[in-house]
Parts: structure tokens; sequence; C-alpha cells
């Protein structure tokens, strides 16, 4: 490979990257409980609106049958349809009373279970990096032996520090201090990440990585349990390992 050459594909990763990052979403973590806790609301509302309705209806049933023409008697069969209507209703909404009591039930055990990681090094699938104790960490995959381009973001957007590496084919490891271009420590907190390889031929291609960090809780809301790693919030479902400190 010729220096030009290295010279090339260093700029393209480094471009990618940082278009890469740019376009990420905001940290991950927000809380989607008041999502729960609203679709919680809306089974009671919709339980007491059919409840109130199906008395409405017995009362007219009632004084419908009670004024009824004794020589003429009306046809039951739309009532009995409308009965029938009303148990299956209720039934769909107690279902999906019991089906939201289970889910909690099951997040209670996964919370339980998942406190054990507490204290540990999670490393999991997740665009935002971690920064905890002036220290983070992510690890890629690169398919070749090439310059791999990491580049750094606040959550507000702006660019903290761009790193060109020397990867080899493989798992590769990158830390990082935490340190802008100038030498200034940032604050622990959440970072968006991008990391890009370069081709021969000057493109650039995304690379699959992992950041890890040290647990610090756990969390439910309605889309699962969430593990904290500091600031950044990944589910339970991205962790790929967990290892004693």
């Amino acid at each position: 490979m010729t220096v030009a050459s290295t010279a090339a594909q260093q700029n393209a990763a480094v471009s990618a990257a940082n278009a890469a990052a740019a376009g990420l979403t905001g940290v991950a973590g927000a809380s989607s409980g008041a999502s729960a806790s609203a679709s919680s609301s809306s089974s009671a509302t919709a339980l007491t609106s059919l409840s109130s309705n199906y008395s409405d209806f017995l009362k007219m049933l009632m004084t419908q049958l009670q004024n009824q023409d004794p020589t003429n008697p009306m046809d039951t069969s739309q009532f009995t349809s409308q009965l029938v209507q009303f148990a299956s209703v209720e039934q769909q909404i107690n279902t999906n009373n019991n089906l939201t009591q289970l889910i909690q039930a099951t997040q209670g055990s996964e919370l339980i279970q998942g406190s054990a990681i507490v204290g540990q090094s999670v490393t999991a699938t997740s665009s935002t990096l971690p920064l905890q104790n002036g220290s983070a960490s992510l690890t890629f995959t690169a398919p070749t032996a090439e310059p791999v381009a990491i580049a750094v973001y606040s959550s507000s957007g702006t660019k903290i520090v761009d790193a060109v590496v020397s990867a080899a084919a493989g798992e590769n490891t990158w830390t990082w201090n935490g340190q802008n271009a100038t030498g200034t420590q940032m604050a622990d907190g959440a970072y968006k990440v991008a990391v890009e390889g370069a081709n021969s031929d000057g493109t650039a291609t995304a690379l699959p990585f992992t950041v890890t960090g040290t647990a610090t809780g756990i969390t439910a809301d309605s889309s699962g349990v969430n593990v904290q790693l500091g600031p950044v919030s990944v589910g339970f479902g991205s962790i790929t390992s967990v290892a004693k400190q």
C-alpha cells in the first residue's frame, strides 16, 4: 500500500465517521415510563366507560321489557347480540390488564436478576459511548488490516475528537482518555460515536462495534429492562458480555 493510498483511505474513513456520528440520534436512555402509565390509564378508562355503557344498556333493556305489548313481544335477538358484544369487549380489556400485570411481574424478576451485574464491566451494542471516570472503551471488528476512523461527538453534536487507528484484521479495542483534540478533559457523560473503515478504492464502510462500561443500575419501562452504564442506558438484550471488575 502506497503512502498516498493510505492517506486517501484515512481521509475517507475520517469523513465517513464524522458524517455517521453527526447523524446519530441523541443519547439513549430516555425513560418511556410515562408511556406505560398512559397505557395503564387508558385500559382503566376503557373499562370504566364500558361498565357505564353496559349499565345504561341494561336500564334501557329493562324499561323496554316492562313497557312492551304482551300480545306482541319484541324480538330479543338484537339485545342478545349486544350482550355478547359487551361481554366480548370486557373480556378483551381484562385480558389486556392481565397481560400488563404479567409483563410487570416478568420485569420485576428480570430486575432482581439484573441487579447481580451492577458494578461489573458490561459490553453492549450501542451507538452511545459512556465516559466514566475519565475513560471510555469500544471494540470494533475490521475485515482487513486498514486505517479506521473513530469520531466522537457530544450529545449536542459538537465534535470532540477524531482518531485514526491502524486496525488489524479482526477484533480491535480502542480506549478514549476523555480528552478532546486540544487535550482538555471532558466531563463524564454520554457521547455519540461512529466507527468507519476505508476501502482501497477510497470508499468508507461502517464497522460493527460494541461499547464497554461499568453497570451502575437497572431500570424497567414499557420497552423492557435496561442496564445503566453511567448516563447511558442499554437494553438488556443488547448486552454481549459481562465481566467482573
